[in-house]
């Protein structure tokens, strides 16, 4: 089968305009042109989409899918049994949050009882696959298996109250980072009292706490592009400064 762009669009429900850019960025060109000056694509083009669509219902960025695609190694049939995992891990989410809500559902209307526990199941587990899927490897890498297994089940333990605790906390150390980073002086009182409030943060998450570990997090916090955009988003630099700063308090 051969499909003009239009054709190709309402195929796979997404605008000939997208179709038209794909071509402008490389990512999906036509298999040719035809003597009308018509956009054709074939077989090959239409997996190429498909994949793309793939990587795109993840979020991946248009930019790391033409990369991926263009590996001289990729396997199409490798990358639908990863994209297969992936959905069945999305569908596990939804199916826990769909459950928390028909159990709220019921509970709304008095025919069952639940726990402040079981009203968040389904947010939590929602946090622990979210941070799984973008740092798992890397702080898997780091920690082992074992201790994260604890540390996310420490989490999904948690108590509304609890959660409500560590979420100001981790706030608070935001808005107080800021204000610290403001003396330039990673060693300074304020400084030091982010560095604790960030311990007394990570020993909710983690079972064992230990300063070597800290510091490792935190250097952490500087060589991953993630965690440091995350601590940089209003501040450049803050994510270093949080790094010398807890460096400095678990080296005393």
């Amino acid at each position: 089968m051969e499909y003009t762009v239009q054709k190709l669009g309402q195929l796979a429900g997404v605008s000939t305009r997208t179709l038209r850019y794909y071509d402008e960025i490389g990512i999906l060109k036509p298999a040719r042109i035809n003597s009308s000056g018509y956009r054709i694509y074939g077989q090959t083009e239409v997996d190429r989409l498909q994949q793309i669509m793939f990587y795109r219902e993840m979020n991946v960025s248009l930019e790391k899918i033409k990369a991926i695609l263009e590996q001289p190694d990729f396997n199409e049939a490798e990358a639908l049994r990863k994209h297969r995992v992936e959905l069945l891990d999305k569908r596990k989410q939804l199916d826990d949050l769909i459950r928390n809500v028909e159990k709220s559902i019921a509970y709304s209307e008095r025919r069952m009882t639940m726990t402040d526990q079981e009203k968040f199941e389904g947010f939590k587990q929602k946090m622990i696959d979210d941070n799984e899927e973008k740092y798992g490897a890397e702080i898997r890498g780091k920690y082992g298996d074992e201790k994260i297994d604890r540390s996310n089940a420490k989490l999904k333990g948690m108590s509304e109250a609890e959660m409500e605790r560590i979420n100001q906390l981790a706030e608070t150390i935001l808005a107080d980072l800021q204000v610290a980073f403001e003396t330039g002086d990673p060693a300074g009182e304020k400084a030091q009292a982010v560095a604790a409030m960030h311990k007394e943060w990570l020993s909710a998450y983690w079972d064992t706490y230990s300063k070597e570990a800290h510091a490792g997090l935190a250097q952490m916090y500087v060589d991953d592009e993630r965690f440091t955009a995350y601590y940089d988003k209003k501040q450049p630099g803050l994510a270093a400064f949080l790094r010398d700063a807890i460096v400095i308090f678990t080296s005393k």
